[in-house]
């Protein structure tokens, strides 16, 4: 059965998991990449960036869970790229060039209309302007029997919560404190979602959550 899911989902000690004034040469926001220092140095991160070594202790086997076995991935607008309104043109392919890490189906939340795009390494983007519910519909479809993966960002994952529409969650608490930018947790109970811990590892750069229903 397709599972839905929120891995390596990476968020301060104060809450935050981007920081503010997220830009074309700031994705993460203003203080963002501290949250994925965990992430960074591992060996799944560095193939994924097309570079040899990195770590291969417990943060590199979070990192691995983060991105396998999933059939399909949604994304909100954000997470695809730094253009706000409708699309000016299509030359915006997304911030990953011509081989995007997903491999698989990926599904864009927007308000704005636009073509599917297909990439190399079996990624396809899907633009989806008729809500959370409809793009979920259609990545369970394209999923089959793999895991659908609600890959962020913080507005996408909260919309997703709010709705009752995520079954587990691996968040990597990093030991920073942001101050200031997305807030995840904020105005959600997680516990009367039915949602308790039940997975936990430490290392020196994350304490690794598993919340399930």
């Amino acid at each position: 059965m397709t599972t839905i899911r929120v891995a390596g989902f990476s968020v301060s000690l104060d809450g935050f998991a981007a920081g503010p004034e997220q830009s074309l040469a700031s994705p993460l926001g203003r203080s963002g990449p501290e949250l994925f220092q965990w992430f960074f140095p591992t060996r799944t991160f560095r193939a994924m960036a097309g570079q040899d070594g990195g770590t291969t202790g417990v943060d590199d086997q979070y990192a691995q869970r983060s991105m396998a076995g999933f059939g399909a991935f949604i994304l909100g607008r954000n997470m695809f790229g730094p253009i706000r309104g409708a699309w000016p043109d299509e030359a915006w392919k997304g911030w990953w060039g011509n081989n995007p890490p997903y491999h698989a189906p990926t599904y864009i939340l927007t308000h704005h209309a636009r073509p599917s795009i297909e990439l190399e390494g079996g990624t396809t983007f899907h633009f989806v302007t008729d809500g959370i519910e409809s793009a979920l519909r259609q990545a369970r479809a394209a999923a089959g029997d793999k895991d659908v993966k609600i890959g962020g960002g913080v507005d996408t994952v909260r919309q997703y919560l709010q709705a009752g529409l995520i079954d587990d969650m691996h968040l990597a608490l990093a030991p920073v404190v942001l101050g200031q930018g997305e807030a995840l947790f904020a105005g959600l109970d997680l516990r009367a979602l039915g949602f308790r811990v039940v997975e936990r590892a430490a290392t020196e750069a994350a304490t690794h959550l598993v919340l399930a229903r």
